[in-house]
């Protein structure tokens, strides 16, 4: 056979056009001049070149391969611009793993290259304790030095279709090996100055997705070769792999007479089913050894499955996969409908088990979404401060939250906490941030908002009283909901199908390398998430996975609704086709989400993002468009004002649109998403500032203003409560919250996360102005009107654009009511409101007194109303 290395055919004249140096206006060498911090301990410096000069607000957005993201700052400069210093041991093992990064402007508000990109320490020499990487402006790569040397070596191999293969290097390749699992294989090569384009040569060869392939190349004027595996990830979509796309039911299909095990892992050599009595590994304290041991058989369209006689009820069990990437690695199957602990194995359930007494009797509550008030927290919140003083072992987790009866006394005052407190307050929606089973330390619990997935269909046992019976968690569970729809609230979950924990070896990852993520062009996961990591939910078999998902949860546990964390995330079909599953089940169901990203996604595909919310179909967003005109949050830097906090200027143009648009329930953006059904409005979520917290952290007030800040605190929630659209609010808000002036708490502790029922004594005419805001949206049909209906309904500012005043209609009770907010920026402004009552003045309660020039106060939120025909 005559050999596969082909001399590459160029198909016009290198010379001249590529030069392994480029001249640049610093000299060369690694070094660039002075200026860099000490460096005491192994350290990256990256150093940045713009030809303009200007680095004012730039910085770095750094994340180790599978990890989160965060913003770095540039800590010094050199000759060759401005240089940013950490110390490796910033990121777990980022010499190993990759350390990926953006350069943006501020807060995203520039990215000076579009693409992701990578650091391979592997490919760079530390120099001083120093690993050196010098960036130029609109350059994608990636130098070791000022001299810009390129050093010969791979950028990209990637199948581009089932025959062709496109390979882009550093400099011109001379030749080139393809191989099928280690074997040479025929190929037609074409090659140009930095990339070589490859053909089986047998016209009638395809990709055999089950291979691994791989590329050596030789580069002209080089005696180095340099390898690389070719990426299969751009074929992996719904055209390519028709064939293997299924609609059955996957899992561990449980009868009492015997149990199914099915899951969709086409390209794997081999599964082994093991099953286990126990959920708990030995390292946890459990035990390693199978009950039993099963080989699977791959059947059509690459399902793999085994049937197992006799009743497993109450076993775990897990898979063990090998394929090209993984050799009999054991992973929890994605469907898996609870867990023991730590989530390590899946547990086989017989859910008839699982149902409270009187489980029949919940049924899904028939709120129209737009009359909803949303309240959001986390399981621990409710009961984590010392101020709930219920059953010490249910602190912290499900049964704490649905306790009734716990008080807390200061004085002669008391207050109830906890479950009865929300139901006091009056809402009738919580929402509680992720309850799926996380990537904890379930034995030794501690605080995390819980935006870190391990297994989606599972609850988090470290909110059961025990995590090692995957039983406990699900019966609580239930206890919750089911308590909560009894005093007439339903229950919105809080769903992370965006990233997961880690996706390298994760239950996805080993079942089909490659696919069920998104990737660059150059083989790096994409980052949309800011986590590492972003789920393809236009993949056809992420999309099954996801619509199963929420199907599963409404119907086992009576959900209410679902909140999409960074729904811009997934494309429009998938959430579509959620949401027409979803209501099957539960017709009620209300579906909402971030229409934005965590950082930037390079994926084809149509996007759920707030720029297409007109494409929305039976779901809507969050409007931080009203939150950004009431209190500039989200992005806008901590000095900024909004029209709740701004007493000495008017609020902007394109504010005053967005904030009289979101009381109409419409959202401003590059679009214009005219549809109360398609609105979440609020100031504040668990992301970024309590209110409290976003006024001290202004400068412009302090502790001594607690009295001013409790009225803006109300008033923007108040704006919040008689705004069309579905209303949403940060638990705690009700009694000026803090969370010790943290803007980002999800790693911090449970004190600086609780809910402190002090402050319900301290403040109990906040929450009397609460529970008068939220009934008032509950009961009055006006604030619920429909995309038709709100052609009527029109706030106006007054000309100072310190009032806004408008009319809602009751039509179940014969009302008409007259609602006027009015900010600290007010000099003086009177209401002829002869032949008003009162319904209620948040500065003034029913003391109000309403006369031919009623004038309004600073802060206040004054409604009135009178018989209407």
């Amino acid at each position: 056979m005559k050999s596969n290395v082909l001399k590459c055919f160029l198909t016009f004249a290198t010379a001249g056009l590529l030069l392994t140096t480029v001249g640049c206006n610093s000299g060369g060498g690694g070094g660039g001049g002075g200026g860099n911090p000490p460096v005491s301990e192994p350290s990256v410096s990256f150093h940045y070149h713009r030809n303009d000069g200007d680095y004012t607000n730039w910085n770095l957005w750094l994340w180790e391969k599978n990890a989160e993201g965060a913003a770095y700052e540039f800590n010094g400069k050199d000759d060759w611009g401005a240089v940013a210093t950490y110390p490796l041991s910033t990121w777990k093992d980022p010499v190993n793993n990759t350390l990926g990064f953006i350069v943006r402007k501020g807060e995203w508000s520039a990215k000076d290259v579009e693409s992701d990109r990578y650091v391979d320490f592997k490919k760079f020499e530390m120099n001083d304790n120093v690993y050196n990487i010098y960036l130029r402006s609109g350059d994608p790569k990636i130098y070791a030095d000022t001299s810009m040397t390129i050093t010969p070596e791979i950028d990209s191999a990637s199948f581009y279709s089932k025959k062709h293969i496109t390979v882009y290097t550093s400099v011109e390749p001379e030749t080139v090996v393809l191989k099928e699992d280690g074997k040479e294989v025929d190929i037609k090569l074409t090659c140009y100055p930095t990339r070589a384009e490859i053909y089986f040569k047998d016209s009638e060869k395809e990709i055999d997705f089950a291979k691994d392939y791989s590329v050596e190349v030789k580069f002209v004027g080089f005696d180095e070769k340099s390898t690389a595996p070719v990426l299969k990830t751009r074929l992996y979509n719904d055209e390519n792999l028709a064939e293997y796309n299924y609609d059955g039911e996957l899992g561990a299909i449980y009868t009492a007479e015997k149990t199914t095990f099915k899951v969709w892992s086409p390209f794997s050599s081999l599964i082994e089913l093991r099953i286990y009595e126990t959920g708990t590994p030995k390292s946890l304290g459990g035990s390693d050894v199978p009950y039993k041991v099963v080989d699977m058989a791959k059947g059509e369209k690459g399902v793999w499955s085994a049937e197992v006689s006799g009743d497993l009820e109450g076993k775990y069990y897990t898979y063990a996969v090998t394929n090209s990437s993984y050799s009999a690695q054991e992973i929890v199957d994605p469907y898996a409908r609870s867990c023991g602990v730590n989530g390590l194995r899946g547990m086989i359930v017989d859910f008839s088990k699982t149902n409270p007494t009187g489980w029949e009797d919940v049924n899904y509550l028939a709120y129209d979404r737009k009359e909803l008030t949303v309240y959001e927290t986390h399981v621990a919140d409710v009961t984590s401060s010392k101020s709930w003083t219920g059953t010490e072992a249910n602190r912290k987790l499900f049964k704490g939250m649905y306790e009734a009866g716990t008080t807390y006394t200061e004085g002669d005052v008391t207050v109830k906490t906890g479950f009865d407190h929300i139901k006091e307050l009056g809402v009738n929606a919580v929402q509680i941030i992720p309850i799926f089973d996380q990537a904890n330390d379930e034995q030794n619990m501690t605080f995390n908002w819980g935006y870190n997935p391990l297994n989606y269909n599972a609850l988090e046992g470290g909110y059961s009283s025990n995590p090692e019976d995957g039983y406990v968690r699900i019966r609580e569970f239930k206890e919750l909901v089911k308590a909560y729809n009894e005093a007439g609230i339903t229950i919105i979950m809080d769903v992370v199908y965006n990233h997961v924990n880690g996706a390298q070896g994760s239950n996805f990852d080993v079942l089909f390398p490659g696919y069920y993520f998104r990737y660059d062009g150059s083989g790096q996961l994409t980052n949309g998430s800011g986590c590492g990591n972003e789920t393809a939910s236009n993949h056809y078999m992420m999309r099954k996975f996801m619509v199963d998902s929420v199907k599963f949860w409404t119907e086992e546990y009576k959900l209410g609704g679902f909140r999409f964390d960074l729904m811009g995330l997934h494309d429009l079909d998938t959430m579509a086709e959620i949401v027409r599953e979803a209501k099957t089940i539960n017709e009620h169901v209300v579906i909402y989400g971030e229409p934005w990203t965590g950082g930037t996604s390079t994926g084809d595909y149509s996007s759920a993002k707030q720029s297409n919310g007109n494409k929305w179909q039976g779901y809507g967003a969050f409007n931080d468009k009203i939150r950004d005109a009431l209190i500039k949050g989200g992005l806008a830097a901590d000095s900024e004002l909004g029209w709740v906090s701004d007493k000495e200027n008017r609020l902007s143009t394109p504010d005053v649109n967005c904030l009289l648009s979101g009381i109409r329930g419409v959202t401003e953006g590059d679009v214009t998403i005219e549809d109360p059904d398609k609105a979440v409005t609020y100031v504040t979520c668990h992301d970024n500032y309590t209110l409290y917290d976003r006024m001290i952290a202004t400068k412009k007030f302090t502790k001594d203003d607690e009295e001013e800040i409790k009225k803006i605190n109300v008033l923007a929630n108040s704006v919040i409560f008689s705004s069309q659209g579905t209303a949403f609010m940060l638990a705690g808000e009700e009694f000026l919250r803090t969370k010790n002036g943290s803007k980002n708490s999800y790693n911090l502790s449970y004190q600086d996360n609780e809910l402190d029922y002090a402050l319900k004594i301290k403040h109990p005419d906040m929450f009397e102005n609460y529970q008068k805001m939220i009934a008032f949206k509950q009961n009055t049909d006006g604030l619920h009107l429909d995309k038709d209906g709100i052609a009527d309904f029109k706030p106006t500012m007054s000309p100072e654009g310190a009032v806004i005043n408008y009319n809602v209609k009751d039509t179940a009770n014969s009302r008409e009511y007259l609602v006027i907010h009015a900010n600290g920026l007010l000099n003086t402004d009177t209401f002829d409101l002869s032949g008003y009552e009162l319904y209620w003045s948040t500065t003034e309660g029913m003391n109000k007194e309403l006369t031919t020039h009623t004038r309004i106060g600073h802060y206040e939120t004054l409604i009135v109303y009178r018989t209407s025909n």
